[in-house]
């Protein structure tokens, strides 16, 4: 007790998804480093799921604080989570959100921490911090090209957006428009987002592959924000701290030659089409690399694996492939020397996870933020993005093309060169963006004293 009441105390308010909650978390981590103390707030079922990444250290100085929210008839306790929520049930979760304020606004003032971190929607978190006079920060868990471009969006969308590295398809155009104009309770998710925005006390967070290249995406929103742009640097789980559950994966990799193996994820809500299943199926067979396959499917799809793959798919890919259903150690296998490649949907942990070790991306963005990080991580030259047939379709051979590229041939040697000195770059310079960021606290602690 002591310690918490000589620290400066943090609560945090992601919002109910695992890839929000895990940047929060991880954030939670490196700030206890610099005697901060943190209440990390979520839904019971949430803060169920992680309480295992938490070591007995850290669970002194990070302290899980359950939100209940409304339990309506289509949304029981146990669906209060994005994770294999219905998609029809979405707008149902953000309402049930928004109408825990009393709740939240208890938990405020019991609870009086010194600074609130709140997510990119929920002007309505900012709003009671104020009201009982606790600054709050927003952070932003998508990356700085997206974020630019939803900001611009808002504020010019009569202009072109001024960065051609990041081309953007109509299909992707569309996406975006679709997010911003999603409504609950009359209010836009542009408009929420804004108004969030807006009660930040002028710093904004945001996590970054590569602070340099991607400066200038922070300057551009600041300048459209008025909010200064503080970057977090590498916000990624150490995989030291990860239970080896998969013993059988890393003897399988442990008999492979260094980098001669690509690791095939995409995250834990996004799933593939059955189409865009069977060509990744083929391109990977075609490439004649080796690899490990995550496979995920919906929740309550009763789908034997088996049957989602290609007539003898397993038996003709032999020793060279290793398909797995469900939860694979991610940071163990792209840790490991035998890993050479990472067919990623490019969600922003996942990007930053393989440049920490070094291993270049074979880019299969999927949905919102996923094609502007592709975008990003072709422009800082460490991995290659698989162009999809009239903006759509994946083609298994430009699957096979584009692993063998960057794991393989002589022309991708500049790529994987790339991601190698991203790794020492991350490894040299880590700490230091996160020392910036405590100080930005403290400031701003200090400020409201």
């Amino acid at each position: 007790m002591d310690e918490k009441q000589s620290s400066i105390s943090v609560l945090m308010l992601p919002w109910l998804a695992h890839g929000h909650i895990s940047p929060f978390l991880e954030l939670a981590k490196r700030l206890t480093k610099r005697d901060f103390f943190i209440y990390l707030c979520s839904t019971p079922v949430n803060l169920n799921s992680i309480k295992k990444r938490l070591t007995e250290n850290e669970s002194h100085s990070i302290q899980l604080v359950e939100l209940h929210l409304p339990s309506l008839p289509d949304l029981p306790p146990h669906c209060h989570t994005t994770n294999g929520l219905p998609t029809h049930l979405m707008t149902t979760l953000k309402q049930a959100f928004e109408m825990s304020t009393p709740n939240f606004s208890k938990i405020l003032k019991t609870l009086k921490p010194n600074l609130l971190i709140y997510d990119y929607n929920q002007p309505w978190a900012a709003s009671i911090a104020s009201f009982h006079n606790i600054p709050s920060v927003q952070f932003l868990i998508f990356g700085t090209a997206f974020m630019s471009y939803i900001i611009h969006t808002l504020k010019n969308p009569s202009l072109q957006f001024p960065f051609p590295a990041i081309y953007i398809h109509e299909p992707e155009r569309v996406m975006v428009r679709g997010l911003i104009d999603a409504s609950v309770n009359g209010v836009t998710d542009g408009e929420r987002f804004l108004q969030a925005l807006e009660q930040s006390c002028n710093v904004v967070l945001i996590k970054t592959i590569s602070t340099d290249t991607e400066r200038k995406y922070m300057d551009y929103f600041s300048a459209l924000a008025n909010k200064k742009m503080v970057s977090l640097g590498r916000l990624i789980q150490d995989p030291v701290n990860i239970e080896d559950e998969c013993t059988e994966i890393m003897q399988w990799l442990n008999k492979k030659d260094e980098s001669s193996t690509v690791f095939v994820c995409f995250g834990s809500e996004f799933f593939l089409s059955k189409e865009d299943m069977e060509e990744l199926a083929h391109g990977l067979e075609l490439s004649k690399v080796n690899f490990i396959w995550a496979v995920r499917f919906p929740m309550g799809e009763k789908i034997r694996l088996e049957e989602a793959l290609p007539e003898g798919y397993l038996e003709r890919v032999g020793e060279r492939g290793m398909v797995v259903e469900g939860w694979a150690p991610q940071a163990k296998i792209l840790s490991h020397p035998s890993t050479g490649g990472f067919v990623s949907h490019c969600g922003l942990s996942s990007i930053m996870e393989s440049m920490m070790f070094g291993v270049p991306i074979i880019a299969m963005p999927m949905n919102i933020d996923q094609p502007f990080n592709a975008r990003v991580v072709e422009e800082i030259g460490v991995g290659v993005e698989v162009k999809r047939e009239n903006d759509e379709r994946v083609e298994r051979e430009e699957i096979a093309k584009v692993i063998r590229k960057v794991v393989v041939e002589k022309n991708g040697e500049n790529i994987r060169s790339k991601a190698r000195e991203m790794s020492e770059h991350i490894r040299l310079n880590g700490e230091e963006e996160m020392d910036g960021v405590a100080d930005e606290f403290i400031q701003l602690c200090k400020q409201r004293k």
